[in-house]
């Protein structure tokens, strides 16, 4: 073919190809006439995406959702949306639990074709075209009203998704509290707080995760913001790291944290802290130390018994000798010495607490005086005067208690009664016991220090008298706010390594001590009462004490068996938060209080101030 042909064959593909002006202007107004160009549906303005087809896999509660690729870091993880299903005119509300992922359009993100042009392309123009995947867990529909209900449908296909401001997303959630915990991970500009009021803070809360997942600096950052709503607050501190909270943080990657999310590196006001008498605390240069020391007539004898851990025949004589000591202490006019103390022991229920005015030296001296008549017949020089000088008396009510006659297993009773007896920690006169009633006063933070006393069961006894002596207190302040019309002080008591005190082995002997646990925690949320448990062996706690839990917040756990056995325990935490527990960072926790509509992963705040262990 000749360069002429060729011309004349171009000529005839352009005016066959040439489109008429005629025509073009023709079109131009058909589209004048419908009303103009096609710009989209106005509701879809503001959309970030749309909610796809359901597919075989497709879970109840859940739509997908896709994503242009430019919105796609619009919509991180936990981020609340508003779908318009359009076709039913609904609208519902979600949140992200999974993605948001990036997928190639058309091709599956493992094709052969993908790989190839991203390695051998090195990620240039070959890189396919993609978009944006999040999968969204509904929350509720939305009325007309604006009230929020369950969701009795899914959104139809295609509908629009519109990402929540910051400050709708915190009145859907009820993230807004006078106690800060934290942010929303992937969400800085979602503050998470608690709110100060009766159904949530007395509600008890657990803080768990292993060791250095941050469960200190959760507490520190509870205990300081919780101070400035004017909480009385009683820590029980049985490493010392708490100690100096009074002072600013010097971490300086804490101090830098603090300034990333605009904060003040302070330190706690108004903390106290109480160790026992003979003992150190962990920080002697503190402005406010008070030793103490225990009261025996606090302690239920029932309590005291599983305390230390006593044998079936160890109990038996313990309370043949406790039921003796009662009868010499009334004899003997000690208690009661009048009417008035008479009408008292008509109220006294001893799975509560003990005999007024007995001390341990009087239970001892009593085991010391049983064991010495049965073996020999002598009677021993003992600590309790009254009891060596009326030997006769002593020996009529040791007679008539009946007691068993095996000598070595009263010894052994004898030994158990005197190994405590002889850290000298009861009954002092040189020292008073614990003060609820400065302890309970509003903004007061109150550290027990039991870091210097090596001994488990002492801790225990100490918590036991506590938890006994501040509820009594907290009943006192409760009435006198009812009586006057104020609101009643609220008090939170946080009980470190809470494992200890009530573990899970050894929950089926300690029934007295449970029950006791558990009638104040009853009694404490009606009398803005909070126990906040600590531990970083949640496997060793009962399910008795989950059970008295309804707030949680959960830093890192790597046993999947105790976290599937918290997963039975703990409702409405989704599958996406259970998964990651086992791999969050320190300060990262998953949170679920009564007070907020879902449980969220917070980045929990940095301590404002110094703890001893951790600087």
């Amino acid at each position: 073919m000749n360069s002429k042909d060729e011309k004349s064959k171009v000529s005839e593909v352009e005016e066959v190809t040439a489109v008429p002006n005629e025509a073009l202007d023709s079109m131009t107004q058909e589209i004048q006439e419908a009303g103009g160009e096609w710009l989209g549906n106005p509701e879809d303005k503001d959309a970030i995406g749309w909610t796809a087809f359901d597919s075989p896999s497709s879970d109840d509660g859940t739509v997908t959702v896709f994503l242009p690729k430019e919105t796609i870091l619009e919509l991180p993880h936990q981020s609340l949306v508003r779908i318009k299903s359009r076709a039913d005119h609904r609208r519902y509300l979600g949140a992200v639990v999974q993605g948001p992922f990036a997928e190639p359009n058309g091709l599956r993100s493992d094709a052969p074709v993908v790989i190839t042009a991203t390695v051998r392309g090195r990620g240039n123009i070959l890189m396919s075209n993609y978009h944006g995947r999040v999968q969204v867990e509904l929350i509720g529909e939305e009325l007309e009203d604006g009230g929020v209900v369950p969701p009795r449908r899914r959104p139809l296909p295609n509908s629009p998704a519109f990402i929540l401001s910051p400050e709708e997303m915190k009145n859907v959630l009820r993230t807004v509290g006078e106690v800060r915990i934290g942010v929303a991970e992937s969400r800085d500009d979602l503050q998470i707080g608690i709110p100060t009021k009766k159904s949530v803070f007395p509600r008890h809360l657990g803080i768990l995760g292993t060791t250095g997942g941050g469960k200190s600096t959760t507490v520190c950052s509870l205990v300081s913001q919780a101070q400035e709503t004017g909480a009385a607050i009683i820590l029980l501190d049985t490493e010392g790291e708490y100690t100096a909270i009074h002072e600013p943080t010097q971490d300086p990657v804490m101090i830098q944290a603090l300034k990333r999310r605009g904060l003040p590196a302070k330190g706690v006001q108004n903390t106290h802290i109480y160790h026992l008498v003979g003992r150190e605390t962990a920080n002697p240069a503190h402005p406010h130390k008070h030793p103490f020391s225990l009261s025996f007539c606090e302690l239920s004898p029932y309590a005291v018994i599983e305390i230390l851990d006593l044998s079936d025949a160890q109990q038996e004589r313990c309370l043949k000798a406790y039921d003796a000591t009662k009868i010499a202490l009334e004899r003997l006019k000690i208690f009661p010495s009048n009417a008035k103390e008479k009408d008292q022991l008509l109220e006294l229920d001893e799975l509560e607490t003990g005999y007024p005015r007995m001390t341990l030296s009087h239970l001892y001296d009593m085991v010391n005086i049983i064991a010495s008549i049965k073996d020999d017949d002598t009677f021993p020089f003992v600590e309790t005067a009254a009891f060596y000088q009326n030997e006769k008396e002593i020996r009529q009510i040791v007679g008539q208690a009946q007691a068993p006659g095996h000598i070595p297993s009263w010894r052994k009773l004898q030994s158990r009664l005197g190994r405590i007896k002889r850290l000298g920690l009861f009954d002092t006169p040189q020292t008073s016991s614990l003060d609820y009633s400065e302890m309970l006063k509003p903004g007061r933070v109150s550290i027990i220090d039991l870091s210097d006393t090596d001994s488990q069961q002492v801790n225990n006894l100490v918590i036991a008298q506590l938890l006994r002596g501040v509820q009594n207190r907290q009943d006192e302040c409760y009435k006198e706010a009812i009586k006057k019309e104020e609101k009643p002080l609220q008090t939170l008591v946080l009980i470190e390594e809470a494992h200890e005190f009530l573990s899970r082995e050894r929950i089926k002997n300690m029934q007295v001590l449970f029950e006791q646990v558990a009638r104040i925690s009853r009694r404490g949320r009606k009398r803005w009462l909070g126990l906040v448990f600590i531990t970083q062996l949640p496997q060793h706690l009962p399910d008795e004490v989950l059970g008295l839990i309804n707030n949680w917040i959960l830093h890192k756990i790597n046993d999947a068996g105790v976290v599937n056995r918290l997963r039975g325990s703990i409702g409405g935490i989704d599958d996406s938060l259970w998964k990651r527990l086992p791999a969050l960072a320190p300060g990262q926790a998953v949170v679920s209080f009564t007070s907020m509509a879902r449980p969220l992963l917070v980045s929990i705040d940095p301590t404002p101030c110094k703890l001893l262990m951790a600087e």
